[in-house]
């Protein structure tokens, strides 16, 4: 009996598959144009891709056995590494929170933890979370003083009052210079 693997390729890539089975000769030889429906050599080329068909559906039959041999292999496969991490499994450990900390500590490590080894992952665990929380902190300080910075400039603007420019001049007077120098420049463009 094929396996369900088997049977469904099958079904899917083979059904229907010989060239009888949904083109028959007479309706091959319609497709031609009346003057040559009587050649004999519609009939042989009728043949000669029945013969190809024929050709592709064994080739695909094998493709069909490979896949399924190579499909019970990666199932043996999973099941030796399935049996092989649930002995791993100690009492009273999440299997799940194992794997995790297997995938993430598997850095060159092969051997299982002992008590000393996991106590010392674990402090570098923590001295790495410590480091990347101080580093979150002071970014979010300098975010928190750049948004105090920004919200002081939007009120000086609302109120009308602006901090003193670089030049030391009243920001009034700096605009009514910049629109002078545009002015010139419109009214002599050469120069």
């Amino acid at each position: 009996m094929p396996s369900q693997e088997a049977k469904l390729l099958s079904d899917f890539l083979l059904a229907p598959a010989p060239l009888r089975d949904f083109m028959t000769l007479r309706q091959f030889t319609d497709i031609f144009p009346r003057s040559h429906r009587e050649n004999p050599a519609v009939q042989d080329l009728y043949r000669e891709l029945h013969r190809l068909r024929e050709a592709e559906i064994e080739h695909v039959r094998n493709d069909i056995t490979k896949e399924v041999k190579r499909s019970r292999q990666l199932r043996r496969a999973y099941a030796q590494e399935r049996r092989r991490t649930e002995d791993a499994h100690a009492a009273g450990i999440d299997p799940v929170a194992l794997q995790v900390e297997e995938e993430l500590s598997s850095h060159g490590r092969k051997k299982p933890h002992s008590l000393q080894t996991v106590h010392a992952s674990i402090e570098d665990a923590c001295q790495s979370i410590e480091a990347q929380i101080a580093d979150m902190e002071a970014d979010s300080e300098r975010t928190l003083a750049e948004v105090q910075e920004a919200v002081g400039a939007l009120s000086d603007l609302r109120t009308g009052r602006f901090a003193p420019s670089a030049s030391g001049e009243d920001i009034g007077e700096e605009v009514l210079a910049a629109l002078k120098r545009l002015e010139a420049v419109c009214a002599n463009p050469a120069g």
